[in-house]
């Protein structure tokens, strides 16, 4: 693993260390093993956020939540390169996409003289749900 930079960008450095770690034959054989590993760390994740929830000053429970989010970007970042997309690009993409429905929900509101911040989360989400649909179209 010599020669990756610890000055990038950590999802830079995971997908170099993944590819590393392929060229010697580490590595999954396709996305399906990617993906359900991908299933078990959002399990990992779950089960420690119920710890943290159940005591909240638990430190040590906040740096298992920590590392298993760690371990879900990775995992992320691994599926990414088996699919041959640059990270830095789909979660750019995604952003936009978020930034531009989010955007239209403001919109949207407006127009029907609603404050977004004042309304319930549940109000909001039908918000986006049209704005995503309008988006469709």
């Amino acid at each position: 693993l010599a020669g990756i930079a610890r000055g990038l960008p950590e999802w830079q450095r995971a997908v170099k260390l993944q590819k590393k770690a392929a060229k010697v034959g580490f590595d999954w054989p396709g996305p399906e093993p990617v993906i359900a590993k991908l299933h078990e760390e959002i399990d990992e994740v779950r089960a420690e956020f119920a710890a943290v929830a159940a005591d909240p000053g638990d430190g040590a429970a906040r740096e298992r939540l920590e590392d298993e989010l760690g371990d879900l970007l990775f995992v992320c970042a691994n599926l990414a390169r088996h699919a041959k997309v640059d990270v830095g690009n789909a979660l750019r993409r995604a952003n936009l996409k978020f930034e531009r429905r989010f955007r239209h929900m403001e919109v949207l509101a407006a127009e029907e003289g609603v404050a977004l911040a004042s309304l319930p989360l549940e109000a909001q989400d039908a918000y986006w749900n049209r704005a995503k649909a309008e988006e469709r179209k």
